[in-house]
């Protein structure tokens, strides 16, 4: 796993043991590691989670509930985050109000 991810790459692991953060916290963090012009690895947690040791070296551990979710719908999930990030930080609305 480890040689998947780029040099000086940012890394964020998706575990149930992560952080909830709301979608403008979310596009906080993206909008950082953008103006730094870091790239950003993500890596979704397997049936037996992540390894230690690839937590221990995660910038950013991430959780979208307490409930576990199959990888191709956290696919989908985190494809929906990402442009909801875009949509912040581009200075539109990201939901209806």
């Amino acid at each position: 796993m480890n040689r998947a991810i780029p040099d000086g790459a940012v890394l964020v692991i998706l575990d149930e043991r992560g952080h909830m953060l709301t979608s403008p916290e979310f596009a906080s963090h993206l909008g950082a590691w953008r103006d730094q012009a870091r790239d950003i690895c993500f890596v979704i947690g397997g049936a037996d989670g992540i390894d230690p040791s690839l937590r221990a070296r995660a910038d950013l551990s991430i959780s979208f509930g307490k409930m576990v979710w199959p990888h191709m719908m956290v696919r989908v999930m985190l494809t929906e985050q990402i442009y909801r990030a875009a949509t912040i930080l581009g200075g539109g609305p990201y939901h209806r109000v």
